[in-house]
């Protein structure tokens, strides 16, 4: 049976040391002159600069590109009235929440076509690809790529393993446990 094609960016599911994910964030802001729109599952790096919202200060972020150094990855977006959207639409300040833990371990997607990976890619390092968020339900379009696991300390993710949940085996639209490579709290290490 095929794998689902359900695109929703990084999920955390758990630590590194085995246990579970407990939901623990911290809040970030946007700039509003960043353009681009962040989704539930993105990966975000530090924007350099920060917001007074209800007179607290939040350090902002931006949607981060593969070899960015990362800070976190955006789990919610916080409502700041009934009708807001679900996901930080372009050039609006708005406050996310951010797993911006460095041991924390997301499950993501890998992409559609290509060479899909195999079980020998665990322990290697690879990029992600950023594609369209939804917004329809805020997530993410950020899958992992299959063309790029190499050894390098530089990758954006570590690959742990493949996820085990049900409908889920190695070939296209896999779902990986990956680790954040090129983190700004951790050092990076090389795949193995």
């Amino acid at each position: 049976m095929a794998n689902p094609d359900i695109v929703r960016g990084l999920q955390p599911v758990s630590n590194a040391y085995g246990g579970a994910y407990t939901g623990g964030a911290r809040v970030y802001t946007t700039a509003s002159g960043d353009a681009t729109a962040i989704f539930i599952g993105d990966p975000v790096k530090l924007a350099g600069t920060a917001q007074i919202v209800n007179g607290q200060t939040y350090t902002d972020v931006a949607q981060a590109a593969t070899t960015n150094v990362v800070v976190g990855v955006v789990i919610g977006v916080l409502a700041d009235v009934a009708t807001s959207l679900p996901y930080r639409a372009a050039s609006t300040v708005r406050r996310l929440l951010v797993v911006d833990d460095p041991n924390a371990l997301f499950e993501i997607q890998e992409v559609s076509g290509g060479t899909a990976l195999t079980a020998a890619a665990i322990g290697l390092n690879t990029p992600f690809v950023v594609g369209s968020g939804s917004t329809v339900t805020g997530y993410s379009g950020v899958e992992l790529n299959n063309a790029g696991e190499d050894t390098t300390n530089t990758l954006d993710l570590k690959i742990i393993g493949l996820s085990p949940r049900e409908n889920n085996a190695v070939g296209e639209n896999a779902k990986w446990l990956v680790r954040l490579n090129n983190h700004i709290y951790v050092n990076q290490t090389a795949g193995v």
